[in-house]
């Protein structure tokens, strides 16, 4: 439908909302991405122990990506959308005819190869007159925004800051983030929240006529524009929504927001000018020798690979970035209150982590997700330091919630892997022995991010981390995720951690065969001394080293000399 009346382009909009490709970036795509994804991939999978050449993986890809952008168009046609998952879209879509082993090990990576194909598949570029609309912006007091949908929204967020604009934006909404996708109008409503306002007073700048076009009319903005692009005559089905304006690039946006002076709206009827709670719906979650070796190494992180100690600087620095971001969007948080905030926060979040514990009766442990993390644990803690009108920090926090968790696992300590890990690893890695990481944590980005500094993350087959899974350990699916992906026996895998609580109990409840706890963790040696005297514990290890490297022998990975015979297994 057309809008109800002309709009009155001379009232100041209360903050500018432009989408990401085809306003802010033009894009050029590179046809040679699909052959390098595929040997990407094809890579991915060996160091799992799945042999799939490119060759065969490239119809695979282009079939995934035919697929998705079916679903998009279709998409695109509903009221409501919702987004898919990195984990859904590589299940469903680009990993559905692979083998379930293969499958799994790209499951879990889905994150890592949404960045991926976001950052390879296209060069991007700032398309003309962007630097001075931000100029013009910032200069007439107007918030900037970004909506877009995304499968790659961090990988968005990368290319924002490499072309030196996200001191620009108050904030960025995509789409695989909050899990909301246009053209549902609560996308464009959750952004204008987060900078103060409502959708009614915004105005809304996108370059298709099906998303952007047909979601800004239906969030009732005060004005959509159009920027062309080469996606924006290539509508799948007929749109009858039309813009106030058209551009041939934002250039033409500049005049128009000039020439503007501050009023008052008039709100077309039926529209919402008033900022409303959270509450759309949340995306659903989602052979080798028979030796005595073991099947697989599946290896907790935190204690485990690594030991940590709290980064007060790293902490007090990430608490200014959390009180910068917010005030970007014009919520006036000072720095010594964003400090209070994460501390309370971090305690907060360990009473959720008990609770959840205490009520996990039948084995089902969720891992908390950033939105509930940054929205309902923290943002109550922001809105008490903040003088003033607070309706929108809490959509700001939810559109903002996973760069924070990425920000934050990185800031909150300092990791040193521990002595015999490298040497362990390299030594299953010879041996034929894949390894699977399985970790409780709130990013696991930052923990890949550590395991390649430590020179292990070429090593790792598969990786289970509980936040990109949605459960957390002493919950089986952990362990058995991992074997699965992996595609290996349960019964012979290894499971080592540091917490017998947590891993012991969850390696038991996957069918992990043998469960080890190593010393120096998160566990004292008092408490796990009691649970070795006491035979039936449930949270009783098979198996306790002093050191990683001691694992070495024990599994049987140190290369025998010929004159040695079969080797004797030691395993309890």
């Amino acid at each position: 439908m057309t809008p109800p009346s002309t709009p009155d382009l001379t009232v100041r909009p209360e903050a500018l909302l432009l989408d990401f490709g085809g306003v802010v970036f033009q894009t050029r795509k590179r046809p040679e991405a699909v052959a390098e994804f595929a040997a990407h991939v094809s890579a991915l999978l060996a160091r799992a122990g799945h042999t799939i050449s490119p060759d065969t993986l490239v119809p695979v890809l282009e079939g995934g990506r035919t697929a998705i952008s079916d679903w998009k168009n279709a998409s695109s046609r509903r009221l409501h959308p919702r987004e898919l998952t990195h984990r859904e879209i590589w299940r469903d879509f680009y990993a559905s005819p692979l083998p379930a082993p293969a499958r799994e090990v790209l499951v879990g990576e889905a994150g890592e190869l949404q960045e991926w194909i976001t950052l390879a598949t296209a060069e991007h570029t700032v398309r003309p007159g962007i630097p001075d609309l931000l100029d013009l912006a910032a200069a007439l007091g107007v918030p900037v925004g970004i909506v877009s949908n995304a499968h790659g929204g961090r990988a968005h967020r990368m290319l924002i800051d490499r072309h030196g604009l996200t001191d620009r934006f108050g904030v960025q909404v995509y789409s695989d983030e909050v899990g909301i996708r246009k053209p549902n109008p609560d996308i464009i409503e959750l952004a204008a929240n987060a900078l103060g306002t409502t959708a009614a007073r915004t105005w809304y700048v996108g370059d298709t006529f099906d998303r952007d076009v047909t979601c800004a009319r239906r969030a009732g903005v005060a004005a959509v524009m159009l920027t062309r692009h080469h996606s924006t005559d290539r509508v799948p089905f007929p749109v009858a929504d039309v813009p106030d304006a058209v551009f041939d690039t934002p250039e033409g946006l500049v005049p128009l927001l000039r020439a503007t002076v501050p009023g008052t709206f008039a709100i077309p009827p039926g529209s919402s000018d008033t900022a409303p709670g959270t509450s759309t719906t949340a995306p659903a979650p989602d052979a080798r020798d028979e030796t005595t070796l073991p099947s697989a190494l599946l290896l907790d992180h935190g204690g485990v690979i690594s030991t940590s100690t709290s980064d007060a600087d790293g902490r007090r620095a990430f608490a200014h970035h959390l009180a910068a971001g917010l005030r970007r969007a014009g919520w006036h948080l000072a720095d010594t209150d964003a400090e209070d905030v994460v501390a309370e926060t971090i305690a907060a979040h360990k009473r959720w982590k008990k609770t959840r514990h205490a009520q996990a009766e039948d084995g089902t442990v969720p891992e908390i997700d950033p939105r509930t993390y940054w929205v309902d644990l923290a943002g109550p803690l922001v809105e008490a330091r903040i003088v003033g009108e607070t309706t929108g920090v809490r959509s700001w926090l939810r559109a903002e919630a996973h760069a924070l968790s990425i920000a934050w696992g990185r800031a909150k300590s300092v990791s040193t892997v521990r002595p015999g890990v490298v040497e362990l690893c390299e030594a299953a890695h010879a041996a034929g022995v894949p390894i699977g990481i399985v970790s409780n944590t709130v990013s696991g980005r930052g923990v890949r991010e550590k395991l390649a500094t430590f020179g292990l993350g070429h090593l790792v087959g598969a990786s289970v981390y509980s936040d990109e899974l949605g459960r957390r350990k002493p919950d089986a699916l952990v362990a058995v995720t991992a074997c699965r992906a992996l595609g290996v026996d349960p019964t012979r895998a290894v499971f080592v951690g540091d917490k017998p609580a947590n891993d012991v109990v969850s390696a038991r409840g996957g069918g992990v065969g043998t469960a080890v706890i190593v010393r120096g963790g998160r566990t004292a040696d008092a408490e796990l001394d009691a649970i070795l005297a006491d035979p039936t514990s449930p949270q009783r290890p098979d198996l306790v080293v002093e050191e990683m490297g001691d694992l070495i022998d024990a599994l049987h990975l140190r290369p025998r000399t010929p004159h040695e015979g079969a080797p004797v297994d030691v395993r309890p």
